[in-house]
């Protein structure tokens, strides 16, 4: 499959494609001119990288995660579970981070507005 086909069938963009090539995720085969060709199970490959980078995986740790995938799904073996879960807990603390940010900037946001709608003398 040329990449202009994994393209297509799998609406990611042939930069992209090119990106998670270069990244390490993605594998292709050259022709004798110098085109990409992929393997059958490329857009299945796709689809996964697609599925951890929506779950804010960077790409240093998908290309780490890729061959712990576990049957055709988005599955991955035990022995990964850890990292994943650490991942997870990452997000959360970020998540809490966020969270105190938003609470503080509308504090802020409060206190303006009451000065600013309050006459001065």
């Amino acid at each position: 499959m040329k990449i202009g086909e994994l393209s297509r069938e799998t609406g990611v963009a042939v930069r992209l494609l090119r990106y998670y090539e270069a990244q390490g995720l993605l594998t292709s085969h050259r022709s004798e001119g110098g085109h990409r060709h992929y393997d059958p199970d490329a857009p299945a490959t796709v689809a996964r990288i697609r599925t951890l980078l929506a779950a804010g995986l960077p790409t240093k740790v998908i290309r780490e995660l890729m061959p712990c995938f576990a049957g055709d799904g988005a599955g991955l073996q035990a022995c990964v579970l850890d990292h994943l879960r650490a991942q997870y807990a990452e997000l959360d603390s970020r998540i809490a981070d966020l969270t105190r940010a938003r609470t503080a900037l509308g504090d802020i946001l409060d206190v303006s507005t009451r000065v600013l709608a309050t006459p001065e003398p």
